[in-house]
């Protein structure tokens, strides 16, 4: 089995600094592989180990050169190789055109499953790995909370509002994964050691066919993106705290009252 993880360099949480022009300043931030993408690579890695045929987890992003350092992480947890897009003419894109960068990438690579996180801390949208399921045609299951490959096809409980659905598709696929899929591993030290001889393949713009996406009027780069940010402002400071004192049926009464009184109950 061969699985591909969207692995998406973020800053790490805290750090997130903006720029004049409201763009994240990924030079003046340590980053890490999204928190949700590494609940993908371990869902990955895990099927991967209890596959009768074995297999490798092959990682790919579009972000700046210097992710490859924190892509080296995901090498160090298990994954066999990287695949980095980056290229100065991408900065600024937009959900949709890294989408179909991500999609012109895929269509490099032989797979039979994609895994995503549901969504990444910096921006939040969980958008990007439904576009790339509707760009290569591919099945689309979302909100995996387990994940049950099977002679060529792959089942799916995906949480909802209610509780949870069975779905079913064909491999390939792609899924993007929660958190209840099981928490990420720690990087050994053998593992650590042995993701400095692990490949990360570049790739430029150059390389990737994106004829496609041009005809249908996609560019990349910040001038051209769909979305931007327009501005921001600080977060409200924290009010004071309302200590809650007496006996445990006074301080219940009050805490109703409270709430009642704000129209929260």
């Amino acid at each position: 089995m061969r699985i591909v993880v969207l692995a998406k360099p973020v800053p790490d949480a805290g750090q997130e600094r903006l720029r004049n022009d409201f763009r994240m300043d990924r030079e003046a931030t340590t980053e890490v592989i999204n928190g949700n993408d590494e609940y993908a690579l371990e869902a990955a890695l895990k099927l991967v180990e209890a596959s009768p045929d074995g297999g490798e987890v092959v990682l790919l992003a579009m972000a700046p050169d210097h992710a490859q350092e924190t892509l080296r992480k995901g090498l160090a947890l298990g994954a066999a190789s990287a695949v980095l897009v980056t290229d100065p003419a991408l900065e600024g894109s937009c959900a949709l055109t890294t989408a179909h960068v991500l999609a012109a990438a895929l269509r490099e690579l032989s797979f039979d499953l994609v895994i995503a996180g549901v969504d990444t801390s910096d921006g939040g949208g969980g958008v990007v790995a439904a576009g790339v399921a509707a760009l290569l045609g591919l099945p689309y299951l979302s909100y995996a909370a387990r994940i049950e490959p099977s002679d060529g096809r792959v089942r799916v409980r995906r949480i909802t509002p209610n509780g949870y659905e069975v779905l079913e598709a064909p491999m390939p696929a792609l899924i993007s994964a929660t958190q209840a899929l099981g928490a990420p591993r720690y990087p050994t030290l053998k593992g650590i050691m042995g993701a400095r001889r692990k490949e990360i393949v570049i790739r430029t713009l150059a390389d990737l066919d994106l004829a496609g996406a041009r005809a249908r009027g996609v560019e990349v780069g910040g001038a051209a993106a769909t979305a931007r940010v327009t501005g921001s402002r600080p977060r409200a400071p924290r009010g004071t705290p309302k200590v809650v004192q007496g006996s445990p049926a006074e301080a219940a009464q009050e805490v109703v009252t409270f709430l009642a009184e704000r129209r929260l109950i």
